[in-house]
């Protein structure tokens, strides 16, 4: 402990796994293995097929190259903690690389949300308006986004690990998991964090949560002009376009706001399931996403098998 008059601050938290399980972790470590594999294989494959294949540079598949990045960057900041403490049950993290931890593992949430409103925002576009698609998300256009998206997300945390850092901490130093989470150690402080609550949800809502929004009114507007076409097989055909986008957001936001409903509202709620949400939310959309693509997309699939009869032939 560091001590500075009436000042505490812990020199490292201490990890947990899975409560009630800890037997078992060598076990568990099997399924987060595959699922880390399929992330960090995924999300590469998906890169180097948008890479080599001219006809998927257009902006659909930029922004999927975007949400690629962001998976393996999550898997990445997870990985190390997560698998030490199942393998070699390495329980200790040093107080300033858990708030590196945080700080990356928030960001790298809050740009993939909006990656999927970028994404969200251009089937909007190549559906309502596709004649204007291409002079709208031009490639500049698209850097463009990208760079804010960034920039937005770093900015917007930036405070939360000073925030942090300025807490008194006594007593205890557990963390609910396997990796750093700002509720989870804001939490352990013995002092007032209202200031860390407020402006931990403020940011959460006009970010995320506006993200959330206007992905719906996005849909709204896509499906009112589906609606408006003259025939069914339109209609599927431009709908079809838009499924592999709908399982990415409903498989990164369903998990990500249970987590945030049982991190503020569920005091009562069992840490078992506290923990596997947690999981969900930043293990299983990395490892799906390049899944859900690879299946769904009809391009991506066929540059795949591409390279595939090329590297056996």
């Amino acid at each position: 402990w560091e001590l500075n008059g009436s000042f505490y601050q812990p020199s490292a938290f201490l990890m947990m796994g899975i409560p009630g399980l800890e037997a078992l972790h060598p076990w568990i470590s099997i399924p987060f293995c595959a699922l880390y594999l399929t992330a960090l294989l995924g999300n590469c494959v998906i890169l180097f097929i948008i890479r080599k294949t001219p006809s998927l540079h257009e902006p659909m598949y930029y922004f999927l190259s975007m949400l690629a990045v962001t998976d393996l960057g999550l898997a990445l900041c997870t990985l190390p903690t997560t698998l030490g403490l199942f393998w070699f049950n390495v329980r200790r993290i040093g107080f300033d690389a858990c708030l590196t931890q945080m700080y990356f593992i928030h960001i790298l949430s809050f740009i993939e949300s909006s990656v999927l409103l970028a994404m969200a925002f251009d089937r909007f576009i190549a559906i309502s308006h596709p004649l204007r698609h291409p002079a709208i998300l031009t490639k500049s256009t698209v850097l463009k986004i990208g760079l804010a998206i960034v920039l937005r997300g770093m900015v917007s945390l930036l405070p939360i690990p000073f925030l942090l850092k300025r807490l008194t901490y006594c007593g205890r130093t557990e963390l609910s998991h396997s990796f750093c989470f700002h509720p989870d150690i804001m939490n352990l402080a013995c002092a007032d964090i209202k200031v860390n609550v407020f402006y931990g949800m403020i940011i959460l809502l006009s970010t995320v949560g506006m993200d959330f929004i206007f992905i719906v009114l996005s849909y709204i507007l896509i499906i009112r002009t589906v609606v408006s076409l003259t025939t069914k097989e339109e209609c599927l055909k431009a709908l079809n376009t838009c499924v592999s986008h709908i399982c990415a957001v409903l498989v990164f936001f369903i998990p990500m706001i249970g987590l945030s409903m049982t991190h503020r509202f569920g005091k009562n709620v069992s840490p078992l399931v506290n923990t596997l949400v947690a999981y969900t939310y930043l293990i299983i959309p990395p490892a799906l996403n390049p899944v859900i693509y690879s299946i769904k997309s009809t391009h991506i699939r066929e540059a795949l098998l591409r390279a595939l009869c090329r590297k056996r032939g």
